[in-house]
């Protein structure tokens, strides 16, 4: 079993402050980081090709929902809650 990871993430202004106000606590990701229950995700902001500063999280990411073809969830991707 591996140790938990910290995933650090882009994140768009918009949502940046839909999640640090916790009206957003889900993210829809490229399921290209072999993402775990237990693992962490730090958002960081993204505007301009560049990082603002600022960043919300650590949050424990506690559900993954993946292979959800049927409900419109591409394959590739997953939603992570947290």
């Amino acid at each position: 079993m591996r140790r938990p990871i910290i995933h650090e993430l882009k994140i768009l202004p918009q949502y940046f402050d839909e999640v640090r106000s916790h009206d957003k606590q889900f993210e829809l990701r490229k399921d290209d980081r072999d993402y775990k229950v237990g693992d962490f995700i730090l958002l960081k902001e993204w505007k301009d090709g560049s990082y603002t500063g600022r960043e919300v999280g650590c949050f424990k990411i506690s559900y993954i929902l993946r292979n959800c073809q049927e409900y419109g969830l591409t394959d590739g991707y997953c939603i992570l809650g947290w």
